[in-house]
């Protein structure tokens, strides 16, 4: 069962999709891509939020990243829970997956789809990921080994939470836990102050 649900993670991975619109002609910035959205597979849902890299808020580029808020077999058959046990780093082979980012610091390309790295649990390694939007409620997410190795999935749009599911803002006790090289961006407070 973990074999089947790391390689459910692993094709999630490879084929996470963010919504980005589409142009005939000329750079667009892409559609909003965040919100949750369940795999193809429906074994994970992954929330996309903006982010910023750690020290980077002046640069101005848009840049989004995805968490892994909700796993239907977080744990292992015998109850501990599942972790990046292949994660080349050592510091991060014991993080929990639930919570953990796979989406890392996606930006807007010029066919108006966000691109960058995607991060595969299973294998431990950073892949190639194009995603964009067809549809509202849809995502496409292209992963790709090697520029000619690709597969694209279609992720659907939730609006419930799940059991389970971490609903916080990333960084918080009960949200994700962004990588160290990201953070979410500063939030607007919601009282002015005198």
């Amino acid at each position: 069962m973990l074999v089947m649900m790391r390689q459910s993670l692993m094709l999630a991975a490879l084929g996470a999709a963010f919504l980005a619109g589409a142009s005939c002609s000329g750079y667009a910035a892409p559609n909003d891509a965040t919100g949750v959205w369940l795999t193809e597979d429906a074994q994970a849902r992954v929330r996309v939020e903006p982010c910023v890299p750690t020290g980077g808020e002046a640069s101005g580029e848009e840049h989004v990243c995805g968490y892994l808020v909700w796993l239907r077999t977080p744990n292992n058959p015998d109850g501990t829970v599942d972790i990046d046990e292949h994660n080349p780093d050592p510091a991060r082979q014991s993080r929990p997956l639930l919570g953990m980012q796979i989406m890392l610091g996606l930006t807007p390309n010029d066919d108006d789809r966000y691109e960058g790295k995607i991060y595969d649990a299973d294998r431990g390694k950073d892949f190639d990921v194009e995603v964009w939007s067809d549809r509202p409620d849809t995502l496409k997410v292209k992963g790709c080994l090697i520029a000619f190795l690709c597969k694209t999935q279609t992720w659907r749009r939730v609006a419930d939470v799940a059991p389970g599911e971490l609903t916080g803002p990333a960084g918080s006790e009960t949200g994700p836990t962004p990588d160290p090289e990201w953070m979410a961006p500063p939030q607007a407070s919601a009282t002015a102050s005198p």
